[in-house]
């Protein structure tokens, strides 16, 4: 066995132990549900929305929140332990555990009759491969891994935006497609909230004044990696060039993912044009009050693909990626935009404004079941209505 595999088997013990002895001395809260996550230290995403649902719902149900970012220092590492050991109790007593990731302790364990754990996948769609899918490749878990924990096993229930994808997700979670519903995507519900989206544009302006006239581009790229850090993230858009050919029109927002070091540097002189958002506001909003997202590899596109606004592709690393990670579609053929590989072209296609809004609309209508801001409500009933139907 791998010597590197020896923390992680301790930890999966461990977790075992406290698990065990939980079941022995609690039973199951029929009224507990528990929202977990490590992509965030607060409720947000799929999980923030199906909370509000349940407490509007007012069935007497009593939340437990396990948020926890990785850290990758001694003391951070002995948090996140620790965290896992809350996780265990929480598996023990709940009646649901909801998560939207990754989530080691739901593997480390064999669940408990009466309790679901139920996958909230944080992306829409089925663009990237992840899971059981990446197996072989460098981005994926080795074989050797995968003997000792079974990575997303113990799933009760998962839920996703479109029929089409069912197959690519029980391949992922090496899982039964009847398991797989596709009632939507929890967070998507936002952009049916005009009030809320008019809201939000409010507020940008007063947050950002300068860019108050001008279309709001938004570069969101995706992570890489395979860890929850990456190295500093050096932008391959030529900002000052594409400030020089498309500023007066155009101001460019940027948003990394949240396991993305920043080190993002914007001179001085292009502030006016190009701003990083680090916090402000997320990444719903954030497309709530683009004109036009510029992404390479990220699965936002499909939750942007509902507000119907154009999208372009800038991915000069292509290959390198498909080598990495690939995806369940041939990239070129299924993005709903066109694909630039530098500046100058992406500059003179956001001025040209010639965009093809079918692609979108189609692309739209392949991953979305129902667009309608009502997946947190279906969700919810059919967890509620499962379980009343097992009383």
């Amino acid at each position: 066995m791998n010597v590197k595999l020896i923390p992680t088997l301790m930890v999966k013990y461990l977790i075992r132990t406290v698990f065990f002895m939980s079941c022995l001395l609690f039973p199951v809260n029929q009224k507990k549900v528990t929202f977990a996550s490590y992509r965030s230290g607060k409720l947000e995403g799929n999980l923030l929305y199906i909370h509000e649902e349940f407490c509007r719902r007012d069935e007497g149900h009593q939340y437990h929140f396990l948020f926890k970012k990785y850290q990758g220092s001694l003391m951070g590492k002995l948090n996140y332990v620790m965290h896992m050991l809350q996780a265990s109790h929480a598996l023990a007593t709940s009646r649901y555990f909801i998560i939207d990731d990754f989530y080691f302790p739901v593997y480390a364990i064999k669940p408990r009759k009466g309790t679901d754990i139920v996958q909230l996948w944080h992306a829409a769609g089925a663009f990237k491969k992840f899971g059981y899918s990446t197996i072989g490749k460098s981005f994926g878990p080795s074989r050797e891994y995968l003997k000792h924990i079974k990575i997303h096993s113990n799933y009760s229930r998962v839920y996703v935006s479109s029929g089409n994808i069912i197959p690519h997700y029980s391949e992922a979670f090496d899982m039964p497609e009847e398991n797989i519903y596709p009632l939507g995507l929890p967070r998507t519900d936002f952009f049916f909230k005009e009030e809320v989206k008019e809201s939000i544009r409010r507020e940008f302006n007063r947050t950002f004044p300068a860019f108050k006239n001008k279309k709001l581009l938004l570069y969101a790229p995706t992570f890489r990696g395979s860890s929850h850090s990456q190295g500093e993230f050096t932008s391959p858009i030529d900002i000052p060039l594409l400030k020089k050919m498309a500023g007066e029109e155009f101001a460019l927002l940027i948003h990394l993912h949240p396991y993305m070091k920043s080190g993002l540097k914007i001179d001085n002189e292009d502030r006016e044009f190009a701003c990083h958002i680090e916090g402000q506001f997320t990444i719903e909003e954030l497309l709530a009050v683009t004109d036009v997202l510029i992404t390479d590899y990220s699965s936002i596109i499909f939750d942007y693909s509902l507000l119907g606004r154009p999208i372009v592709f800038f991915a000069a690393d292509l290959e390198d990626y498909i080598k990495e990670r690939d995806f369940y579609f041939d990239y070129k053929s299924f993005i709903p935009g066109p694909l630039m590989t530098e500046t100058h072209s992406l500059a003179r296609w956001l001025v040209k404004g010639n965009y093809n809004m079918k692609k979108v609309s189609d692309f739209r209508n392949f991953f979305f079941d129902y667009q309608d801001g009502r997946a947190s409500e279906r969700i919810v009933s059919d967890l509620l209505n499962k379980e009343s139907k097992k009383d």
